[in-house]
């Protein structure tokens, strides 16, 4: 069951006018979005999802306050455009994979169980990741495993798959890459506190989709579309997603930060929901001009 990480708190930091509009810029399994929604008086939803998956879901509400719209959240000066939307009041971003995507094996997030090697959060459209590991250079690959995984045996995983994949051995599903990245890092004699692979797959995760990147455009346009005292709230789950928005929100004169420290989950929210255990929720507001 999937639950909406710091639901709660971003609520509280989008500080929600009942007549306002909004943007909830990763739909996922709507738990946001309904939330929102509840609080809505006469106001506007718009919720985007490049994920095909999250359509279904989103036809079940049934609100005239509501529009869903299929894009990546880099499209949203497009997608409230071609809404007619000139500018709104709030804006959420919930990163990274969803627990609907994570626990669906056939989608290849987690190598729990056996898949293929895919990651696209559009399952339809760019590269794999097993195409990214069957063409990348080696140079490229280690620069994905180094600067997006933070890994540092980035450079010996991977010459070992350039190596693999010159055999005609490159490993076609989840759990045998991750066996293989295993293989590839193990030091003997010493406990891991993660699977050894973990890095490794947040990294081609995010080359896959090219995340960071998608991030800024989507951060900037947000701030781009708010109106006077409107507000943008970003719920990330690893370092790099949080130094993007800290450094996106520092650096823009329009806003003024309101969390001078990321808001983390409680106790019990952690206990309640382990993958919460990673978020920071960080808020900004536009300057009156």
């Amino acid at each position: 069951m999937h639950q909406s990480v710091l639901l709660a708190e971003s609520l509280e930091y989008l500080a929600i006018q009942p007549q306002g509009i909004y943007v909830d810029a990763t739909f996922g399994a709507g738990g946001h979005s309904r939330a929102i929604l509840e609080r809505l008086h006469g106001g506007r939803l718009i919720s985007i999802d490049a994920d095909p998956e999250a359509a279904p879901r989103a036809a079940a509400f049934a609100d005239p306050s509501f529009t869903f719209v299929p894009a990546n959240f880099s499209e949203l000066r497009r997608v409230l455009d071609e809404q007619n939307v000139e500018s709104v009041d709030g804006v959420l971003f919930d990163l990274g994979v969803s627990s609907m995507q994570l626990d669906d094996a056939q989608r290849g997030f987690s190598f729990r169980e056996s898949a293929p090697l895919d990651m696209r959060m559009n399952p339809y459209a760019g590269r794999s990741a097993y195409d990214v590991l069957a063409t990348a250079s080696e140079r490229e690959l280690a620069d994905i495993f180094f600067q997006y995984g933070e890994e540092r045996a980035a450079r010996r995983i991977a010459h070992a798959i350039v190596e693999r994949r010159a055999a005609g051995k490159l490993p076609s599903t989840t759990t045998e890459f991750a066996q293989f990245v295993a293989g590839v890092v193990h030091r003997p004699g010493k406990r891991e506190r993660i699977h050894p692979a973990t890095r490794v797959f947040q990294a081609l995760r995010i080359a896959v989709n090219d995340e960071l990147e998608a991030l800024r455009e989507g951060l900037a346009a947000a701030i781009g579309s708010l109106r006077g005292a409107g507000r943008i709230v970003v719920i990330s789950f690893h370092s790099l997603e949080d130094r993007i928005a800290k450094q996106t929100f520092r650096g823009d004169e329009r806003l003024s930060i309101i969390t001078k420290k990321p808001i983390v989950p409680s106790e019990r929210e952690m206990a309640e929901n382990p993958r919460a255990r990673s978020a920071k929720l960080r808020a900004a507001q536009r300057k009156a001009s």
